[in-house]
């Protein structure tokens, strides 16, 4: 069972006076140093928490270096259903673009077939098996012949690379990262 905790005394720290030097609840064992004291810390066994000063917030230690940092996410309302963060006491989610939200909100979006954030609308799962069904089905559709050679210009969600590529009806395919989580923009303005 996932808790959070309020904090229930604070030292602070000489050199960086809106840091807390150690963040200890009185009743618990659970502890972090270099934390905000308004700062909620989670607690669950076997659970460790690391403080990242740039997202002001304590994270899972297993989400170190395996998470994109977005500076104050949790600072920020759940896009899906709008509460606040950081107040919250619901659970929350790191996705992999580095945006949080409910993991609730997570759990019905991804139930919904939603796999895209909804802030930056990167990929939020891997989706590389739904891409190479999609190729399986573009090489399968024949188009037709006024659409053959048609380019359009896309860019894909997932890596922010802008390309020129053949239109098909099924999806446009990024050629850099080779994913489908594409849409359609107007071509680069040269400059002159």
């Amino acid at each position: 069972m996932l808790n959070k905790l309020f904090v229930q005394f604070v030292t602070l720290s000489n050199l960086l006076l809106k840091f807390a030097q150690t963040v200890a609840s009185k009743w618990e064992n659970t502890s972090a140093t270099s934390a905000n004291s308004s700062m909620m810390m989670l607690r669950k066994n076997n659970f460790t928490v690391m403080i990242v000063g740039s997202a002001g917030s304590c994270y899972a230690i297993g989400l170190r270096d395996n998470h994109l940092c977005v500076e104050n996410s949790m600072r920020h309302h759940c896009p899906i259903c709008y509460e606040y963060l950081f107040d919250s006491l619901k659970d929350t989610i790191v996705m992999k673009c580095g945006h949080t939200m409910h993991h609730e909100c997570y759990v019905e979006m991804i139930k919904n077939d939603k796999y895209c954030c909804p802030i930056c609308s990167k990929s939020v799962i891997d989706m590389s098996k739904t891409w190479k069904r999609i190729d399986e089905e573009i090489e399968a559709t024949v188009m037709p012949e006024d659409y053959r050679n048609r380019k359009v210009w896309i860019l894909c969600n997932d890596c922010n690379d802008t390309t020129e590529v053949y239109f098909h009806i099924l999806g446009q395919k990024c050629g850099h990262c080779r994913s489908y989580n594409t849409r359609a923009v107007a071509p680069p303005v040269l400059p002159q």
